[in-house]
């Protein structure tokens, strides 16, 4: 018997500061996938925009106001349990700072940095194409 697994669409924001760094949030013991790194955002909800999603989740999970830039990554990646389809944007933090709450830890760091973090597989794709990505413009 073939088990049909659940499709989640979800957004990521890449958030840089203006040291150039970007936000990582780590996935805490309770959470689906655990103690993986990943781009902080969340589910798609019925009626909203990627971009409209992307600013809640972030005001939500982070505390903080962020404006969304252009489209970096869209991929989907099969788990074991879930098929999830991941987009993920340039963003710039517009107000407040970003807070733990959701996640076991937040941590700024160099494009370099990040292929040292055990990251989710659906991030990763992401994550090299901005090892290529040319500097923001904002």
């Amino acid at each position: 018997m073939r088990i049909i697994k659940k499709k989640i669409h979800v957004v990521g924001a890449i958030i840089e500061n203006e040291q150039k760094e970007i936000l990582c949030a780590l996935r805490g013991p309770e959470m689906t996938l655990p103690n993986y790194w990943e781009f902080p955002g969340g589910k798609i909800e019925q009626g909203e925009s990627k971009e409209e999603a992307l600013k809640r989740e972030i005001q939500e999970e982070l505390g903080c106001t962020i404006e969304v830039y252009e489209h970096i990554d869209d991929t989907t990646y099969e788990y074991e349990k879930v098929i999830v389809r991941l987009e993920t944007f340039m963003a710039k933090i517009v107000s407040g700072l970003p807070v733990v709450s959701e996640h076991a830890e937040l941590k700024w760091m160099t494009r370099q940095e990040l292929p040292s973090l055990n990251w989710a597989p659906a991030d990763i794709p992401a994550i090299e194409k901005l090892s290529n990505y040319k500097l923001n413009k904002y």
